[in-house]
């Protein structure tokens, strides 16, 4: 029996074009969405996109075993995670003006996005479905604070060979350093082959970043104080603005509001809502030397380098936000004589 279909003008064309593909040469025909994809075709069309480097991981990959059950709900059937790097103008990163770092990191991230955006639209055209979670923000909020992400971009990006976590707590790439934004595409699709973690970490343990991190998250030994981290440099993310409106709300008039917030803090809250958020420091990104593109004036002359980069920051007048009774807080006042402190909630 006919189906009801059949002739349906859509369905000739489609089957008209399914019999010419068939009838080209290996050369010609597009990758076969029921195989394997070739891990040299893909990444040719992953750089093509605007990756400046790109690996390949399984779903089943033992370090993205926690996370399953937020990456499965990006797309159905999901096999392979590409995970991508789009590096930063490091010059940027390092300014002690806040606007020309920020611009740059939400540069980066829109520019990841569409790298992102740009490969599943490709692999699609191609028969492949795929789809691409956003590489920083916005998240999954109903899941606030935990696992607000979908995909784990860090660990997706050291499965992939793409880097490993400095003490810094960033992904430092072997060639381009901390100096990139991270992105990631899935697909229903499995790879001919798979990438493996580089086998040694370009972290240097110079620990400039912890000479120079304002609320002392980063320690001598290793380990890293989340909380402090959070609630200075994302004063104006998710937590700081639910303080805010917090501060906002208890405020008995506009008096009692400018005791608890400053005009500086309100303008800056303003311009982060009507642009995007500021991140407040990041100064552990902006020192790293380590990386092959990245390393040249450190081991050159790190007196220069200590002058230029790392000073500038360290003597910068800024707030520094931390919680009442914190390590934050005395380490603020022992290093940073000359900064502002505030204690937040």
């Amino acid at each position: 029996m006919k189906e009801r279909y059949e002739d349906h003008p859509t369905v000739r064309r489609v089957r008209a074009r399914r019999a010419q593909a068939d009838g080209a040469s290996p050369g010609e025909r597009a990758p076969a969405p029921d195989g394997p994809l070739d891990a040299g075709w893909l990444r040719r069309l992953c750089l093509e996109a605007g990756a400046d480097d790109v690996g390949f991981v399984p779903i089943d990959h033992p370090d993205l075993a926690g996370d399953r059950p937020y990456i499965d709900e990006v797309m159905p059937g999901i096999a392979t995670l590409i995970g991508f790097v789009v590096r930063t103008n490091r010059d940027n990163l390092r300014s002690p003006a806040r606007a020309t770092a920020n611009l740059e990191f939400h540069t980066a991230y829109d520019a990841a996005d569409q790298v992102a955006r740009r490969i599943a639209r490709s692999l699609q055209d191609h028969g492949v479905r795929a789809a691409n979670p956003a590489a920083g923000f916005p998240q999954e909020m109903e899941r606030f604070p935990d696992h607000a992400h979908s995909v784990p971009h860090k660990r997706v990006a050291v499965a992939a060979g793409l880097g490993r976590m400095g003490i810094h707590r960033n992904v430092i790439h072997p060639r381009f350093g901390n100096f990139v934004v991270l992105g990631t595409v899935v697909t229903q699709a499995t790879v001919s082959a798979y990438d493996s973690p580089i086998e040694y970490n370009p972290c240097l343990e110079c620990k400039l970043c912890v000479a120079v991190c304002p609320v002392g998250a980063i320690h001598d030994d290793g380990e890293f104080d989340f909380l402090a981290c959070d609630t200075h440099n994302y004063r104006e993310f998710m937590t700081g603005f639910a303080d805010w409106v917090h501060a906002l709300a208890d405020s008995r008039d506009a008096e009692d509001y400018r005791r608890r917030v400053s005009d500086t803090e309100t303008v800056s809250m303003w311009q982060s809502l009507s642009f995007k958020a500021d991140y407040k420091a990041a100064y552990c990104m902006a020192v790293c030397p380590a990386g092959e593109e990245v390393i040249g004036p450190w081991l050159d002359d790190r007196r220069r380098f200590l002058a230029e980069v790392v000073r500038p920051l360290q003597r910068r007048e800024e707030t520094v936000y931390v919680r009442s009774g914190t390590p934050a807080a005395e380490h603020v006042a022992r290093r940073f004589p000359h900064k502002a402190v505030k204690v937040v909630g």
